[in-house]
């Protein structure tokens, strides 16, 4: 499983003026938050937990703000920025990556957001003798960012800014890299775009792979000052949250090693069609083996990690894991009490829903058991409630009645 991810932050920012005078542009607030941030929440749901910020303009600010290891997404996330210590350029800063890249990685710009499955465009892996995959949208007004041309999977030309305003494919800004690539850097400073893709076109090295999904570049006055409203609209979708051992595993009793994950039928698929459709995918589950001293939280977040490494290999994400250690009757003391967050409580789908952009009028729970179903009226979801059988079928059906209902 690809699991890190680095993003490119230290551009000047000069076409933004003086908003990048005193902040780096990925920084710029956004919704009263860093556009980074959404970067990062982008990653992390996607199950990148290495994220590696290759900075330079004001990188101390890059540094203060978000090196470390976050929580995010359910997944504790470690955060390493490399600060150049000059100007290199988008190709060139990819020279400080030699002592931390993996074999291969996700590349992401720091000021444009793709709405893009990023676990599946991993997942679909790069070909043997390329170095590069090139996400690439479709766009009616290719004249700001130039023309991808592509045959056969492989891009085989760029036209520059300006050159035609027509419809076309564009470079998105997200990318899959092999670590090869960074042998085959020119001196520094380079340019990725300008100095090292054209390079790899003329040994049919880059592959292009168009994709759908909302597009902003916040390098441009116009689009920063739309990117408040753009964002949060885009970001809005419906949510699907499943109970995790007797819905998507089986409930062995206290089920946590990864050794014991065994999908129900229809599990990892019923994530993957969910995926596909735009929806949100959230696990909420009760683990009072914590409180009961059957295991520790570690462990619980070894067995997400498992989940995480096994939906990977279809293309499979869950967003974000919840989960509640408490119960009034545990023999451990930190967490022997009543929760709000334990269900039939609706405390951790609350939770959510204050963390996340929902639409909740097509969004639904799916349970095994009466608590479940309780939890989410209490939330003012619907439940659905699964004994047996296909997942994937079962939440086909309640995705199409929910929306039904919410039409």
């Amino acid at each position: 499983m690809l699991r890190q991810c680095v993003i490119l932050v230290g551009g000047m920012g000069t076409r933004l003026g003086a908003l990048t005078q005193h902040t780096p542009k990925p920084l710029l607030p956004v919704a009263g938050r860093p556009f980074l941030d959404y970067l990062l929440l982008e990653a992390a749901r996607f199950g990148f937990d290495r994220i590696v910020l290759l900075a330079g303009h004001l990188g101390g600010q890059v540094v203060d703000e978000f090196s470390g290891v976050r929580r995010m997404a359910g997944r504790d996330v470690e955060i390493k920025v490399v600060v150049e210590p000059e100007p290199a350029g988008t190709g060139g800063a990819l020279e400080f990556l030699r002592d931390v890249a993996d074999d291969a990685f996700l590349l992401m710009n720091g000021d444009s957001w793709f709405d893009l499955d990023l676990r599946a465009f991993a997942s679909a892996g790069v070909a043997d003798d390329a170095w590069v995959s090139m996400a690439l949208r479709s766009t009616t007004d290719t004249a700001r960012f130039g023309i991808v041309e592509l045959e056969d999977r492989r891009v085989v030309r760029f036209l520059p800014r300006g050159a035609v305003a027509a419809s076309g494919l564009i470079n998105a800004g997200v990318y899959l890299v092999r670590r090869a690539l960074l042998d085959r850097i020119p001196s520094r400073p380079c340019s990725l775009e300008a100095d090292i893709f054209p390079a790899l076109v003329a040994q049919r090295r880059l592959m292009g792979v168009p994709e759908q999904g909302f597009f902003i570049d916040i390098g441009v006055p116009d689009d920063y000052a739309a990117a408040d409203r753009l964002i949060a609209e885009h970001r809005r979708r419906p949510a699907v949250f499943l109970d995790r051992d007797g819905v998507l595993n089986e409930d062995l009793g206290y089920t946590y090693r990864p050794e014991d994950l065994r999908w129900l039928p229809g599990a990892r698929e019923a994530v993957k069609q969910l995926n596909a459709s735009g929806s949100y995918v959230f696990v909420v589950t009760n683990q009072a083996g914590v409180a009961r001293g059957l295991y520790g939280e570690n462990d619980v977040k070894r067995f997400h990690a498992q989940m995480d490494r096994e939906l990977a290999e279809i293309g499979a994400h869950i967003d974000e894991y919840i989960y509640c250690p408490y119960h009034p009757d545990g023999s451990v003391a930190t967490y022997r009490r009543d929760s709000a967050c334990r269900k039939p409580e609706p405390g951790m789908i609350v939770e959510l829903m204050g963390r996340w952009p929902l639409d909740l009028d097509r969004s639904f729970l799916v349970g095994d058991k009466e608590t479940d179903l309780a939890a989410a009226a209490a939330a003012g979801l619907p439940g659905v409630l699964y004994r047996d059988g296909a997942l994937n079928e079962l939440v086909a059906v309640s995705a199409l009645r929910t929306r039904r209902e919410a039409s």
